[in-house]
């Protein structure tokens, strides 16, 4: 389930007043509840690591409550499947997978970083063996905002060749 929150008429009051002392960010967060947007489609605009935090925050000091709760897509259409193993490993598809993985490890979460992830898909010789990698890289790309961003295209796209 997700959930759309709306303002209240403290909310109201204070996106025209701005009595309350809200700091810019938590007052951004304010604007962008509307009653129609869900906490999902929030997080994608905001970009905010606390949303969670600052919309609980928001809805104990009155400024917002919970309009309604819609029901989440469900979790096969959220995360493209993997594609038939093929009988004997492809190299080109292989290497292909290899390096997408480092370079969108570089790409967005820094050169240096998840090394083990790096080393784990540079041993793997096999397309099950590169699918243990999906996950831990999955997880590492959606840690930083350009990441979350593009997560979903950047599954698809490596989805494709593992």
């Amino acid at each position: 389930m997700d959930v759309i929150f709306a303002k209240t008429p403290k909310g109201v009051s204070e996106m025209g007043t701005r009595s309350g002392g809200l700091t810019p960010r938590v007052r951004r967060i304010l604007i962008m509840v509307d009653g129609r947007r869900s906490v999902e489609e929030l997080r994608a605009m905001a970009l905010a690591d606390d949303l969670t935090r600052t919309l609980g925050m928001l809805e104990e000091e009155g400024y917002i409550a919970v309009a309604r709760t819609v029901e989440a897509a469900p979790a096969d259409d959220a995360l493209p499947a993997f594609r038939e193993l093929p009988e004997s490993p492809d190299p080109k598809d292989l290497e292909m997978a290899r390096h997408f993985i480092v370079n969108t490890l570089r790409t967005f979460c820094g050169p240096m970083s998840h090394i083990g992830i790096v080393e784990a898909a540079f041993t793997a010789e096999t397309h099950a063996e590169l699918r243990e990698v999906f996950g831990p890289w999955s997880r590492a790309i959606v840690e930083t905002r350009d990441g979350r961003r593009r997560a979903e295209e950047l599954r698809a796209e490596l989805l494709r060749v593992i």
